[in-house]
């Protein structure tokens, strides 16, 4: 399957959800905002929304700083 994330092809052996994604790349859903295919994602369904092949991830970190 392959997924398009913040601009980068990325190829995966199985099906995932975008929390199985998140976590991959090691990141805090927490400080995320999530857009999957030019659409915001709620927080609370991560674990439920199911990737497929083409889709296009954008994973928005916020970081504090000053």
């Amino acid at each position: 399957m392959k997924i398009t994330v913040n601009g980068e092809t990325r190829s995966f052996d199985e099906s995932l959800s975008l929390m199985k994604l998140i976590e991959a790349f090691s990141l805090n859903p927490n400080h995320l905002v999530v857009e999957l295919n030019r659409e915001v994602v709620q927080r609370d369904t991560f674990a439920d929304t199911n990737l497929s092949d083409g889709d296009m991830v954008e994973l928005i970190e916020f970081v504090a700083g000053g």
